[in-house]
Parts: C-alpha cells; sequence; structure tokens
C-alpha cells in the first residue's frame, strides 16, 4: 500500500451497541473498495474483523480490529471496536487513534445504552461524530423515528442529510438531502438518480431547509450571506457541514443498510467529504522533560508514534499499533520509548486489515500502522526521535470491578497460566493479573465475566495451557471479644533430657490496634531469654485462629507468670506452651469472625436508583449518600466483600448496562451470626476435605 498525505487519510472508528452491525458495515465498505471479493457474515464466521476463534465462536466482536482501504484516492483506516460492554477497553483505544466516529444505530431498536456510551465517548475525547442508521431494510424500521429520539436526547445539532425512500415497506432508495437528489438502487448500476417523489417533496425541503441553517452557522461568512437572504451555494453548503462537523457543532445523520450494502457507498463518500483528516485535528497537546508542548501534525517534522493497541502473538511476537503523530515513519528508523527511556530500531513496518499484514513503505503523520518486535514497548507508549522526547497521559480505561480465581486444570501448568495471562494482560487493558499472598490464590480481574472467560478460552487457543475460574476466597480475620487468661504448659519426658515451658497469659481485646505483647514477669520466674520465645510462639499462633483458620488480629496478650526447669526448659518448650495458652484462651474468650467492608462508588441513572439501592440494601449494605455525578448520579454505600460477588454483572442488568463502579477495601467488620456459621461450616468442610 503506498504512503498518503497527511490530507488525504481519515481515522475513522465505528462505534455503538452490540449486534448494531458494524462489523457487517466495515464488511461492506471492504466490499465496494475491492479489497475482498465477496461479503463475509458474522454469523459465519468469514468477516476480516472478526478472525478471533472466540470472535467466530460467539458471533460478537471482541477485539479492535484495524481495517485500511482506499478509496477516491483517499486512505480510510476504519478501526471496528466491539460494542459487548465487556470489551469496552477495545472501544477506548480505538478513539483514542480516531479522528472522527460513526455511530452505528439500528432503525428498528433505535437510541440504546451503546448509542449513549458512544456519544459521551465521542463528547470527551473531543472526536467528530456522524450517525450511521442501519438495517432500514428490516421490518418495523423507522428511520424518522431514531432522527427524532436522537434530537430529543442530544439536540437540534443531530441534523438528517438524508431520507429514506421507502415503496411497500421495501428500502427502495434515498434522498440525499445536500444535493437535493434522490437515487434508488439498481442491481445493476448501483444508484440511479430518480426525481424526488412527489409524497416527499414538501419533507425533503422541511429537513433541507434545518441543514442549511446548521450549515450557515458554522461559519460567520456564510452567516451573514443567508441572513441577507443570499442563497447558499451546494459548495458552500458541503463547506459550512463540514466545518460545522470537525468542530463537533453538527451531527450529520445517514440511512442505509449493511446486509444489503445499500447507502454505504454514499456513506463512504461522506466519510471522506466530511470527516476531518488528521490535520483538521490541530496542534495536539504532549508533554517534554515538565513543560506541556504543541505538535503539529507535519510529515516533516520530528518522528512521534503513540502505541494505541498491542498483541501478543506467540508465532509472530509482539505488534504494536501506532498512530504517527509526527514525522514520516520508516524502516531502519531508530526511536527512544520515552517511558523506558531505551533506543530501538524500527523494522518490519506494515498496515494490517484483520490479520493480515500488508507491507507499506511510509507512514505519513496522521497514519496508522503497525511496527514488529516492540518487546518494550506497552499500549499508550510514545515513541519518539530524540530531540524531541514527548510524553503523554496514558489511555483512561474502564475500572475493572469483578474477580475471579484462576486455577490450573493440570498441576503444574500454574507458571505457564501467569505468563499467558500477562501476555493477555499487555493486549487488554482492563485485564489485570496478581497473586492474593493469604489466599494463594492467583486473581484474573476485569470489565465482566464474559470478558474474563474469553481470557480463559484464549490461555487454551494461544498457549496451549488450560485453565478455570471459581469464585475466589475472601480474606476473613478472627477476633476476641472479651478478655481471658490460660495456662499453658508443655511437658515432654521420653528419657534422658526433656522439654518443660509453662507460663500463664492473659488475652484481651485490642481493636484497632493489632497484635500486642507485654511483658509483666517479676522474680524470674520466667527468664529473660525464654520471653522473646512467648511472643514468637503467640505471634506464629495469630496466623490460625480457632474458629475457621483465618489470621487472628487485635489482640493484646500479657505474659502474667509461668514457671520453668533448670535443664529441660527451651525456646521451643516455650513456644509451644505459648500456642496451648493461646487455644484454651480464645475458646473461652468469645472468639468472633471478621469480614473485609469495602468501600463503592456506584454510577448510574436516576431512574433507576431505587433499584440499585433496594439491591444494596438486600446486600447488607449501608447507604453513605447520594451525589450528582455529570448527567447521573454518584451512590456511596459500604458493603461487605462477601456479598457482592458477581456484583458488576447484575449492576449491569438492573441498569440496561448504564451503571458502573468502584470499590476498594475500607476496614473489616464482624460478621452477622448466620453469615459466621456458614463460612466456619464451609471452612470445616474443607478442612475435612484436604485431609
Amino acid at each position: 500500500m503506498k504512503a498518503y498525505e497527511s490530507d488525504k487519510i481519515r481515522n475513522v472508528a465505528l462505534l455503538g451497541h452490540g449486534g448494531q452491525g458494524k462489523t457487517t458495515l466495515a464488511e461492506a465498505m471492504l466490499f465496494n473498495a475491492k479489497v475482498i471479493d465477496r461479503m463475509g457474515k458474522v454469523q459465519d464466521g468469514t468477516t476480516v474483523s472478526d478472525y478471533d476463534p472466540e470472535e467466530i465462536n460467539r458471533h460478537i466482536s471482541i477485539g479492535l480490529s484495524l481495517l485500511p482501504f482506499e478509496y477516491n484516492e483517499h486512505k480510510i483506516n476504519m478501526l471496528d471496536t466491539p460494542g459487548f460492554f465487556d470489551f469496552a477497553g477495545q472501544m477506548r483505544e480505538g478513539i483514542s487513534a480516531a479522528d472522527s466516529a460513526v455511530i452505528v444505530i439500528s432503525a428498528v431498536s433505535g437510541v440504546d445504552v451503546g448509542t449513549k456510551k458512544a456519544f459521551e465517548l465521542c463528547n470527551r475525547n473531543g472526536v467528530a461524530k456522524m450517525v450511521f442508521i442501519n438495517s432500514c431494510d428490516r421490518e418495523n424500521a423507522n428511520y424518522k423515528d431514531v432522527v427524532l429520539a436522537l434530537q430529543q436526547q442530544y439536540g437540534n445539532f443531530v441534523t438528517a442529510i438524508q431520507l429514506p425512500i421507502m415503496r411497500d415497506k421495501d428500502f427502495a432508495g434515498f434522498v440525499d438531502l445536500v444535493a437535493n437528489k434522490a437515487y434508488e438502487f439498481d442491481k445493476d448500476i448501483g444508484l440511479k438518480e430518480i426525481p424526488i417523489p412527489s409524497d416527499m417533496v414538501n419533507e425533503c425541503s422541511v429537513y433541507r431547509e434545518k441543514i442549511i441553517d446548521v450549515a450557515a452557522e458554522s461559519d460567520d461568512n456564510l452567516m451573514e450571506k443567508y441572513f441577507d437572504g443570499q442563497e447558499l451555494t451546494l459548495e458552500e453548503i458541503i463547506a459550512g457541514l463540514r466545518i460545522g462537523y470537525c468542530s463537533g457543532r453538527i451531527c450529520p445523520v445517514s440511512c442505509g443498510s449493511a446486509v444489503e450494502n445499500k447507502a454505504v457507498i454514499k456513506l463512504m463518500e461522506n466519510i471522506i467529504f466530511y470527516s476531518p483528516s488528521p490535520l483538521d485535528r490541530g496542534d495536539r497537546m504532549f508533554v517534554m522533560g515538565d513543560e506541556p508542548v504543541n505538535v503539529k501534525c507535519d510529515s516533516n517534522g520530528p518522528l512521534a508514534l503513540r502505541v494505541f493497541k498491542s498483541i501478543a502473538d506467540p508465532f509472530i511476537g509482539k505488534l504494536s499499533f501506532v498512530k504517527v503523530k509526527s514525522g514520516t515513519l520508516k524502516n531502519g528508523m531508530s526511536i527512544i520509548n520515552t517511558r523506558t527511556e531505551k533506543s530501538e530500531k524500527l523494522s518490519n513496518i506494515s498496515t494490517i486489515r484483520g490479520k493480515k499484514t500488508i507491507p507499506v513503505d511510509a507512514l505519513c503523520a496522521g497514519d496508522l500502522g503497525v511496527i514488529a518486535k516492540l518487546a518494550g514497548t506497552k499500549t499508550g507508549d510514545m515513541l519518539c526521535d530524540a530531540s524531541m522526547p514527548l510524553k503523554q497521559a496514558g489511555i483512561d480505561m474502564p475500572h475493572p470491578c469483578i474477580d475471579m480465581a484462576v486455577y490450573a486444570v493440570k498441576q503444574g501448568d500454574e507458571e505457564k497460566i501467569a505468563s499467558g495471562l500477562a501476555k493477555l494482560a499487555e493486549e487488554d487493558l482492563t485485564l489485570s493479573i496478581n497473586k492474593n499472598i493469604e489466599t494463594n490464590e492467583t486473581i484474573l480481574t476485569g470489565i465482566g465475566e464474559v470478558q474474563l472467560e474469553v481470557a480463559i478460552k484464549k490461555l487454551k487457543d494461544k498457549y496451549n495451557v488450560e485453565a478455570e475460574l471459581r469464585a475466589p476466597q475472601i480474606a476473613y480475620r478472627e477476633t476476641i471479644r472479651k478478655s481471658a487468661s490460660a495456662e499453658g504448659k508443655y511437658k515432654k519426658q521420653s528419657g534422658g533430657h526433656g522439654q518443660y515451658g509453662h507460663c500463664i497469659i492473659e488475652f484481651e481485646p485490642n481493636e484497632g490496634k493489632g497484635f500486642e505483647f507485654v511483658d509483666e514477669i517479676v522474680g524470674g520466674v520466667v527468664p529473660k531469654q525464654f520471653i522473646p520465645a512467648v511472643e514468637k510462639g503467640l505471634k506464629e499462633c495469630m496466623n490460625s485462629g480457632v474458629l475457621a483458620g483465618y489470621p487472628v488480629v487485635d489482640v493484646k496478650c500479657t505474659l502474667k507468670d509461668g514457671s520453668y526447669h533448670s535443664v529441660d526448659s527451651s525456646e521451643m518448650a516455650f513456644k509451644s506452651a505459648a500456642r496451648l495458652a493461646f487455644k484454651k484462651a480464645c475458646e473461652t474468650a468469645n472468639p468472633v469472625l471478621l469480614e473485609p467492608i469495602y468501600k463503592f462508588e456506584i454510577f448510574v441513572p436516576n431512574e433507576y436508583m431505587g433499584d440499585v439501592m433496594g439491591e444494596l440494601n438486600k446486600r447488607r449494605g449501608r447507604i453513605l449518600g447520594m451525589n450528582p455525578y455529570e448527567d447521573i448520579q454518584k451512590l456511596e454505600a459500604e458493603v461487605p466483600l462477601y456479598e457482592m460477588f458477581k456484583y458488576a454483572t447484575d449492576l449491569r442488568s438492573m441498569t440496561q448496562g448504564q451503571g458502573y463502579f468502584k470499590m476498594w477495601f475500607e476496614r473489616y467488620e464482624q460478621c452477622p451470626a448466620n453469615v459466621a456459621e456458614n463460612i466456619i461450616a464451609k471452612s470445616s468442610k474443607k478442612g475435612d476435605s484436604e485431609e
């Protein structure tokens, strides 16, 4: 593929709710650009972008796909993003590399949660957006109702630039409201120009007047001409729309059918006409040293790249997807990773379409491509010429909120699993893996259950190692609620030298102060050299309580009395005596189980607040407060971790995918008796099975 100058490049992300036809739309564009001979189908697993085995099996997009193609002397880098919420991180990576977005909406289902998330993401990232209302050929499709719903939600900056022509419920063509021309679909020639249907003339006139209004508002000169009563030319209308679109003041809406490949070519032309090139985005803000700097999108400037996605392939190594921010990327160039401050020589530069790599001579400023085998480079890194070591804030990712424990199916595969999951976490920044030292479990954290299940399946497909997911163990604690004194005497005689240790210890609750040891021995009844052994024995006992074997916390231990033998006493004997005293005392000191309490910040729309609060009450949660947050509500609560397993899935179900939360450990509190009994019973069964 040849190198394209910045003004001829369009970087476009396909966004929207899952199942709206984004992948099929991308397939239609590739077909129209003569990149593929026939359109694949998501259901058959034959599309260019959904090539991963799990995407084929599940019939959904899981990863971000780069799909470059050439059309009308332009290069369009299409970024097909997943619509399923578990893979929202991939959508964030896509939007970070895009200059504009096409939000795909079904003409049947209309505006949904994925639509709202796409609009929010574009607004947050300053990305221009247009809407493609898909499936206009389906029964119960209603293009105008969807346009009206968008305008009610987002205002009149949402502007229809096409109207579908329906004949006997058949999607027969469309009216281009900008050019004021009508076209019907013809099997032989594609689009055939026809007169605007007589029953649509008045309606089209009303819609077109709105287009002229918003186009004129985008430019002072056009506004002046418009108010003077002069008619705007077609070129001026297109120029006004483009200015408004690039600035985010206009969101054009068009119609079509991806499955039938109807009006998709017109969408491709609209992308070229209206969408901003990398040059139109203006200077980008970076940091060099401690100073903020503006960097122009200039192919003749110093080289600066941003890695927006990484793939770890077991056969060809790591692939780093990059956007050229400045300069021109060519093979053989040397750059510096400004995070690691290490130099790397670039080779194997290409672009990629789905899973097929395509050699390129060069990538100019604003273009997207792939660099192979940058082992130390991660998503979000900047790769720059030594003369301009730039840094930029990392890609804003959704907060992971679900944990699962990972267990090897075959004993001995633990290291392979950890290595494979670490590589998968490099591909998906919303995945993380860590070792829980207390429970000795490997914990995989992500956004949703499906995401974690896919990761485990990829382990097998990519790295040939099998693992399974289980509910993670909770790190409980034990403590005492009243004082008790106990005697521990360890005496052992088996001929010859024996063992003797004797101590009397008082145990008291020590809430919030941890373990505390006090020596009150007088008169040398326990020699000084053995007192550290008593303390050490008590500390070892604190690792396993009498109720369920969990660590004991917040206990004050006072050594009151004891005795010793001049020959048989030893450190080991006094450690054993301390253990005996600990066990006796805990049984009479009202031992209780403590559970971890987590602080939750839950973000939900107003209409779901009642359901969410009711659900938290069922989970033994305490509501702390509620505050407005942007256009939704932030609910603060404290809830036992025991009650919140898989809450991410339940919250998503309650709020139709709109709710999300953040959580962190707050403190430990005493378990209610019924909950403690259940936990202790499970612990006893586990101990029996292990024996």
